[in-house]
C-alpha cells in the first residue's frame, strides 16, 4: 500500500524541491537585527457584490463562514453547536466554533494551540500537506476530534472536556490507515471509526474504499478488523471515485454512510447509503448525490461549485440542516472541464435537509446552491464578535497582549519573534522565508502572520515604521496561497542602498525562493515616520498602493495576475491568506 507521502506528494512536487531549493541554502538561521518591523494596525475590507443585497429578519447568508473554512463537521450538545475545520499547514490548528442558532458562529479557541502538539516542521505549506478534515463528537462529558496530518504523523485523536480547550495531546491510531477519520459512537457505547483508506489492489484512478473499525473507548486500540463498507472503484452512476470524508449516522435505527465522492473539485458531490448493520452491507441511494453542483451551466452568475464533505445533524427543535463546503469562483467559462479560479478557498455553507421515503437530501439535482436562506427557529447567538460572512471592515490595533484567534502562522513557530500590545505588532526580521526551503532545513517557519481572504473583492491596509539595514532585509504585506505561491509588497533596500518599495511574486516552484521582482520604486520615508500599505484583490486582478500620509496613496503596481493565488494555479486544497512579514538577513 502506498505510504500517505506517496498519495498526496506529486513526485515531480518532491523532486522540484530538492533541485530549485538545493542543499546549500542556510535557510533555517535565526540570524536577527535589533532592528523590528513596527505595525500599527491592520485592517481588512471586504466587498462582494453577491453580500450588496439586503436580506429579511429572517433569513441568512451562505456561506457562514466566508473564506478558507473546508470540510466542515458539527456536534449537537442540548442547545449548542460546536463546529470544526481543516487547516493544512497553518497553525493554530482545526478552529473551534460555537453557535446556538446555527447562523452567527463564534471561534472559542484552536484545538492544536500548541507548538509541539503536531510536528509541523515536516509539513511543506504546498495545500496538500498537514491537518485534513477534523470531525468532532461528544459523549458523557468528553468532546472528541478525530483528525489526520499528512505526512506529519497519520490519524490522531484529541479529547477535551471543554470545546474551548485545552484539548489532549495527539493519541496517534497507527492501526487506522488513510484519511479523514470520524467517529461513530452507538447506543451501546461501542466506538467506531469510519475512514477512507487505498485498497491492496486499486484497479482505477481515485480508487479508495470507506472501512469502520471497531476500538476501545479509551485507547481507541482496534478492538475489529478494518471492514470495508463501500468500494468507491466505479465512477459510474454515483461517481464514487476518491470517495472521502466519511460519517455514519444512527437514524431511527437505521445506520446511514454519508461520504463525498468525485474529488474536489468541480466533481465534488455527496453520497448516501444506509444499512441494517453497522458492518454493512450498504444500501446506495437510487437519487444520489444527495448534493452536487455538476451539471449547472458552468458561466452561471454568483457560482458555487465543488460542494461535498458534509455533515448532516438534527437540531434542538428536529430539523435537520447539512454543512458542506463549496466555492466560490470567478471566470468560470461555460466551456471549461478545468479547475476553477477562487482565492477564498473551500468555504463553510448551510443548507436544511429533508427526508423522502426514509432517505436524507439536501439540494435537488440541478438546483444552484442559494445564497440567501430561511434561518433555523433557534435562539438567536447575535452577532459574532468578528464577522465571519456578509461584507465587513474589521480592524485589528493589536492592544491585546496575544493575537486574535483569526491570525495564522505557516506552520507552528518553535520561538516567539513577534511582539503585541500597547498598539502595535513588532515582527523581527529573520533569515526563514515562505518557500526557503533546502534538504537540510526542510521546512522552516517564517516571520508571517496572515488572516483568511474571505472575499472576491478585498483590500488590506496598514501602517508600518521600519528601517531596512541590508540588502536582505525587507518588511511590509504578502498575500499567501502557498510557499510557492504568493505576493510580497514590502519597504526595502536596493543594491545601491536605496530605499524601495517592490513587489515580487512566486508563481511556481521553478523560481528563485524569493520570487520575481516585478516593480522596484524609490520612496523617502522620514527617520521614525510611517509608511502606509495597501494591496486590493478585485477577483483575477491585486493592486499596490503606498500612502506616506495616511491619506493620499500612489499606486505601484496595478492589476496583476491575482490567479497566482487561486488553487487553479497553485494546486492543493487551500485558500489565500494576506498578512504582515519581515524578512532578515540571510548568512
Amino acid at each position: 500500500m502506498a505510504s500517505i507521502t506517496e498519495k498526496f506528494i506529486p513526485l515531480s512536487l518532491l523532486v522540484l524541491t530538492l533541485l530549485v531549493t538545493g542543499c546549500g541554502e542556510t535557510t533555517g538561521s535565526t540570524k536577527t537585527n535589533q532592528q523590528m518591523a513596527s505595525f500599527s494596525w491592520f485592517e481588512y475590507q471586504g466587498d462582494d457584490e453577491m453580500f450588496r443585497s439586503s436580506i429579511d429578519e429572517g433569513q441568512f447568508r451562505n456561506p457562514i463562514l466566508t473564506g478558507y473554512y473546508p470540510d466542515p463537521s458539527v456536534v449537537v450538545v442540548g442547545d449548542d453547536y460546536y463546529m470544526v475545520n481543516s487547516t493544512f499547514g497553518f497553525y493554530p490548528g482545526i478552529p473551534v466554533f460555537h453557535s446556538t442558532d446555527l447562523v452567527n458562529w463564534t471561534q472559542l479557541g484552536n484545538a492544536i494551540d500548541r507548538p509541539d502538539m503536531l510536528p509541523y516542521d515536516e509539513v511543506l505549506h504546498a495545500g496538500y500537506l498537514g491537518v485534513f478534515a477534523a470531525t468532532i463528537e461528544y459523549h458523557k462529558g468528553t468532546f472528541y476530534i478525530m483528525n489526520t496530518c499528512v505526512y506529519c504523523g497519520g490519524n490522531f485523536v484529541l479529547t477535551a472536556k471543554d470545546p474551548a480547550g485545552p484539548w489532549s495531546d495527539p493519541l496517534w491510531l497507527p492501526h487506522i490507515d488513510g484519511i479523514d477519520p470520524s467517529l461513530f459512537i452507538d447506543d451501546n457505547g461501542k466506538f467506531f471509526v469510519v475512514h477512507n483508506k487505498e485498497p491492496e489492489e486499486p484497479t482505477v484512478d481515485g480508487h479508495r474504499v470507506i472501512s469502520v473499525m471497531e476500538v476501545d473507548p479509551t485507547t481507541f486500540a482496534a478492538r475489529s478488523e478494518d471492514i470495508t463498507l463501500v468500494d468507491g472503484a466505479d465512477p459510474a452512476p454515483y461517481n464514487t471515485t476518491h470517495i472521502e470524508g466519511p460519517h455514519i449516522y444512527k437514524i431511527e435505527g437505521q445506520y446511514y454512510l454519508s461520504a463525498a465522492g468525485g474529488g474536489t473539485g468541480l466533481n465534488h458531490q455527496q453520497l448516501i447509503f444506509r444499512s441494517q448493520n453497522i458492518l454493512g452491507p450498504y444500501q446506495s441511494y437510487e437519487n444520489n448525490p444527495i448534493l452536487t453542483q455538476v451539471g449547472l451551466a458552468k458561466d452561471r452568475k454568483n457560482a458555487v461549485t465543488s460542494t461535498g464533505h458534509t455533515d448532516i445533524f438534527k437540531d434542538a427543535n428536529g430539523d435537520w440542516w447539512a454543512v458542506f463546503l463549496g466555492t466560490r469562483v470567478y471566470g468560470l467559462d461555460k466551456h471549461q472541464e478545468g479547475p476553477a479560479n477562487f482565492h477564498t478557498g473551500r468555504e463553510t455553507f448551510l443548507l436544511p435537509v429533508t427526508w423522502k421515503d426514509g432517505w436524507p437530501n439536501i439540494l435537488e439535482s440541478g438546483k444552484p446552491v442559494p445564497l440567501i436562506v430561511d434561518r433555523p427557529s433557534l435562539p438567536d447567538s447575535g452577532p459574532a464578535p468578528r464577522p465571519k460572512t456578509g461584507n465587513y471592515t474589521v480592524k485589528d490595533e493589536f492592544n491585546d497582549s496575544a493575537l486574535g484567534l483569526q491570525w495564522l502562522f505557516v506552520r507552528a513557530p518553535e520561538s516567539p519573534w513577534w511582539q503585541t500590545g500597547d498598539g502595535s505588532l513588532k515582527i523581527q526580521p529573520r533569515a526563514n522565508r515562505i518557500g526557503s526551503l533546502s534538504l537540510f532545513d526542510y521546512t522552516p517557519q517564517p516571520s508571517f502572520v496572515g488572516q483568511r481572504v474571505a472575499h472576491m473583492s478585498a483590500s488590506a491596509t496598514t501602517e508600518m515604521r521600519f528601517t531596512p539595514a541590508t540588502e536582505d532585509e525587507e518588511a511590509g504585506m504578502m498575500a499567501v496561497q502557498n510557499d510557492f505561491f504568493y505576493y510580497a509588497f514590502g519597504l526595502g533596500l536596493s543594491d545601491n542602498d536605496e530605499t524601495v518599495l517592490r513587489v515580487r511574486m512566486r508563481n511556481k516552484m521553478a523560481t528563485l525562493f524569493n520570487g520575481e521582482t516585478l516593480v522596484e520604486t524609490p520612496v523617502t520615508v522620514a527617520d521614525g515616520a510611517p509608511i502606509y500599505l495597501r494591496t486590493t484583490l478585485d477577483k483575477d486582478k491585486i493592486s499596490f498602493a503606498y500612502s506616506l500620509d495616511g491619506t493620499t496613496f500612489i499606486s505601484v503596481l496595478e492589476n496583476a495576475d491575482a490567479t497566482v493565488l487561486t488553487t487553479a494555479k497553485a494546486g492543493g486544497f487551500i485558500g489565500a491568506v494576506i498578512g504582515l512579514y519581515a524578512e532578515g538577513e540571510v548568512e
